[in-house]
């Protein structure tokens, strides 16, 4: 099965923050549009993708938009690559069956969508291709009523894939 892609019917999550808080993408839509990028902290194309969707998140993110992570690993390790990455975006955690993320289809991680407040997917990318990151954006840029801004910053050397 492929990852959810664009008009599917997005599953329920309903997850605890590495900081101990309960979240849910239906509470989170009741105030707009829901981002959630779904992770693994050993995954190198993670890691590389992270500081793009951390300007996704300081860029879009307010109090119409929300960002949220899901992570694969455990609370500790979760917590540590947050402080190394320097995400600010809230990180939930997947439990250990995985059960958001099979819910979502996921094959490969990185894997982001973007969720209207219709609860239906609006945007999909998989792995780290940088125009669907740039998709991503102008769609986060347009779920919060923003200008779009540039992901990719002048002199930035940013390859147009990068295989995981």
């Amino acid at each position: 099965m492929a990852a959810l892609g664009t008009g599917a019917k997005a599953p329920e999550i309903s997850l605890t923050s590495v900081t101990g808080q309960k979240m849910s993408v239906t509470e989170a839509l009741k105030k707009g549009p829901v981002m959630v990028a779904f992770f693994k902290i050993s995954c190198p194309v993670c890691q590389f993708a992270f500081p793009f969707l951390e300007r996704i998140y300081e860029t879009y993110g307010d109090a119409q938009f929300t960002f949220v992570g899901v992570s694969q690993d455990d609370a500790r390790d979760t917590r540590d690559f947050v402080k190394e990455f320097g995400v600010k975006f809230p990180v939930l955690l997947d439990d250990a069956k995985f059960t958001a993320s099979n819910q979502y289809g996921l094959t490969n991680v990185p894997s982001v969508f973007l969720i209207g407040t219709g609860g239906k997917i609006e945007v999909s990318a998989v792995g780290f291709v940088k125009a669907d990151l740039e998709n991503v954006a102008a769609a986060a840029a347009r779920a919060a009523g923003k200008a779009p801004a540039s992901l990719f910053k002048r002199g930035e050397v940013v390859p147009d894939y990068k295989p995981g």
